[in-house]
């Protein structure tokens, strides 16, 4: 048995540890919200999200479903639902908009959830002090202990470890016959990128790499038990390696992201608990890139002369990565719970209200995109949302972009002839991501 995201009631007053309280509302608030609600249409909203057929080809129906509104409301869950890409940027941006879902009234975190599902309120609240969690000012003061890292200037030091790490995968796949992309390539380069950049050991990569995999369920819109405890698990053996490798002080230079992180911690930036979340949170974002080798090469397959014009044109290879994000991203929702009542276009989203956007619709918005539905690499401009948006924009998309750039253009030095073997199958258990289960390739020199 699966269990549903929580809806439950909302309480009189609730009170977060770092945040408003959100009260009763009276007969007169009631009614404004109501004029100023989200339509609600006849959408099936947890059935479509989580039905297989849906997830293997989203795009035909969340269009249909944007043609109708920007935003929709869905009385069953008090959610709203926003598909516009001019909405989605403006409720990412906003201050009265966060990502501490402890401000979602209904949430993982709330009072009614720890009594109706303690097991998935201790998975929330054992993970909760991280940057991606937190809303100002605890969120700049954590991101800003990354943020230089991170940015294009800085990667350019880790380019010939990526390079390294695409050139060790490579030399192992055989040529002129069925390759699974996914296992051989995609997955495994930024997931040891990810570790190499944080001094972690090669035989650490496949047990870090269960521990991550049981934690992505902690984004799907269900957990099964099995799941659940299976995250739970993960996340103990996960923090308690991390740990002792912070502890290890000698083995990590001043400038690395380790003593970064540990430079944070005796400055009183970070207490030990975010450092040890935050660590754990970006070496888990290598499943940003490796969505992105898998999707980015299976639309070049799919369209194969946009494909030949990449190889003749390399310069053209920064755009085609940005298309690739835009055309198949890789994350699919993205949350923000009001911590004020917000006013997007006419629809007003309540504080206590989570909002999730449908990434897979607002990339391929009409009223921002020209023919979106159509994959063109010299697109220009590209204004996707493929990594979030406004101060909770993806920290990692600069590794991303190099990562994808690096191995796209290895690939083509490498073989002549990059070909489907098969039919490739989509993820069709989650909601959340989308990325290949199964990718058949056949290389040849």
């Amino acid at each position: 048995m699966t269990t549903p995201w929580p809806r439950v009631a909302l309480p009189c007053s609730i009170s977060t540890p770092t945040g408003p309280r959100i009260s009763s509302m009276s007969e007169q608030q009631e009614q404004t919200l109501a004029d100023t609600r989200a339509p609600s249409f006849d959408v099936d909203w947890w059935t479509m999200l989580s039905d297989p057929q849906f997830l293997a080809n989203p795009y035909p129906e969340l269009n249909r479903i944007r043609e109708l509104s920007p935003i929709h409301y869905d009385p069953a869950s008090e959610i709203y639902f926003v598909l516009g890409h001019r909405e989605f940027n403006a409720m990412a941006k906003t201050p009265q908009m966060g990502r501490d879902t402890r401000f979602w009234a209904k949430g993982w975190s709330s009072p009614e959830n720890r009594e109706n599902d303690p097991e998935t309120y201790e998975l929330f609240i054992e993970f909760q002090p991280q940057m991606i969690n937190a809303n100002a000012p605890h969120h700049r003061r954590m991101r800003g202990v990354y943020e230089k890292a991170f940015n294009p200037r800085s990667m350019m030091a880790h380019r010939a470890t990526i390079e390294e790490e695409c050139r060790r995968l490579l030399d192992e796949l055989p040529a002129d016959r069925p390759v699974e992309f996914m296992n051989a390539f995609a997955n495994p380069l930024p997931h040891r990128i990810s570790l190499r950049l944080f001094n972690i050991p090669e035989a650490m990569d496949e047990p870090i790499a269960r521990w991550i995999a049981a934690l992505s369920w902690l984004g799907n819109i269900v957990m099964t038990p099995a799941q659940k405890r299976q995250a739970q698990q993960a996340q103990s053996e996960f923090k308690a390696y991390v740990r002792d490798h912070l502890a290890d002080r000698g083995a990590h230079p001043e400038d690395s992201f380790i003593g970064l992180s540990l430079a944070a911690a005796d400055a009183g930036v970070m207490d030990e608990e975010e450092l040890v979340n935050n660590v754990v949170m970006l070496i888990s974002g290598s499943r940003t890139s490796l969505t992105l080798l898998g999707n980015g090469l299976l639309s070049l397959l799919q369209y194969p002369a946009q494909f030949e014009q990449l190889r003749a044109q390399r310069e053209l290879m920064p755009r085609a990565i940005e298309e690739m994000l835009r055309f198949e991203p890789g994350s699919s929702l993205i949350p923000r719970a009001g911590i004020e009542d917000f006013q997007c276009g006419d629809v007003v989203i309540p504080a206590g209200s989570l909002a999730i956007g449908l990434v897979g619709a607002i990339n391929r918005d009409p009223a921002r995109f020209q023919n979106p539905d159509a994959f063109d690499i010299t697109r220009r401009p590209n204004h996707h949302s493929a990594f979030g948006g406004g101060p909770h924009i993806c920290i990692g998309k600069a590794l991303a972009r190099m990562t994808g750039e690096v191995a796209f253009n290895a690939l083509m030095d490498r073989f002549q002839r990059i070909e489907l073997a098969g039919e490739p199958v989509w993820w069709t258990d989650r909601s959340d991501q989308r990325g290949l289960n199964e990718f058949p390739v056949r290389f040849g020199y």
